[in-house]
């Protein structure tokens, strides 16, 4: 039986355990795209014109709602409504980072009330599995679609993220399935912290993959770049997050060229994946 990372989405999307994950799978084979588009603005207008542009070619939004400096809560219902309207998830990037208790209220209440409306969050490990306990006692009771990444490896330079990081944050989702759906990483995670003799046929973590650009291999300030078929057809990674080889950086959002940008990134994205499957078929997967 073949891993099944090998298979494609929709197949996938029908053996999963998780409603996030089910539902962000059958999205990517409906609109036949795995981009994920990093919407990092501080203000709600460049925010929804960003939105608005790119919404039927992503599968994913990815938020920092934290900097927007005239945030509402009207902004997190206009953002719901345009998940329906276009079929795309949202995944607030919070990066929780503390002691269980501290991020259920974080995922929960405050300002933000995250876990109302995000479909998918993501952890530090660094505190242990009460991070992932914490968070899914709030999830895993909501009537909603929910899930939680781990970061188990970054794509900036010198990031601390490799090694026995990586392991223990695979092992700690092992323990999880039902609410971890994957990971942010650079690769496949299944053979990670395991023998050979290990059996990881049934094991299904999505692997979501930051640091993609089709014209830049790196800025300033250490972040790295590869492309998407060096992300998904290489490293077997489901997602692509590109956020300012999409949206630009220090100038005024331009929706026609936002919107050129998300085509050309989803046609290269699902080009790669497409790839991806003919290799597998041909090697008898």
């Amino acid at each position: 039986m073949p891993a099944p990372h090998l298979q494609s989405y929709k197949n996938r999307a029908a053996k999963h355990s998780n409603p996030a994950a089910r539902a962000l799978l059958r999205c990517m084979e409906a609109k036949k795209s795995n981009l994920a588009v990093s919407v990092d603005v501080t203000t709600t207008k460049d925010f929804f014109d960003i939105i608005e542009a790119v919404a039927p070619y992503v599968c994913l939004i990815k938020t920092h709602v934290d900097i927007l400096e005239d945030w509402n809560p009207g902004v997190t219902t206009r953002l719901q409504h345009l998940s329906r309207e276009h079929n795309f998830l949202i995944f607030e990037d919070r990066k929780f980072a503390d002691i269980g208790n501290t991020v259920a209220l974080q995922y929960s209440s405050g300002l933000y009330k995250i876990s109302s409306w995000a479909h998918i969050v993501n952890a530090h490990p660094v505190p242990g599995p009460s991070i992932i306990t914490g968070l899914a006692s709030v999830g895993m009771k909501l009537q909603e679609e929910r899930g939680l990444l781990l970061l188990a490896e970054m794509s900036t330079k010198g990031a601390l993220t490799i090694g026995s990081y990586t392991v223990e944050a695979v092992r700690m989702a092992r323990e999880h399935r039902d609410f971890v759906i994957g990971f942010i990483a650079q690769h496949r995670m299944e053979s990670i912290g395991l023998s050979g003799t290990d059996d990881v046929v049934d094991e299904d973590f999505l692997i979501l993959a930051p640091g993609v650009g089709l014209d830049s291999k790196g800025d300033a300030m250490g972040q790295q770049y590869r492309t998407p078929t060096e992300v998904v057809t290489q490293c077997g990674c489901d997602v692509i997050i590109v956020g300012r080889g999409i949206i630009g950086i220090g100038r005024d959002i331009d929706a026609e060229k936002v919107k050129e940008q998300a085509r050309r990134y989803q046609t290269a994205g699902w080009e790669a994946y497409e790839k991806r499957i003919v290799t597998n078929q041909l090697l008898g997967e």
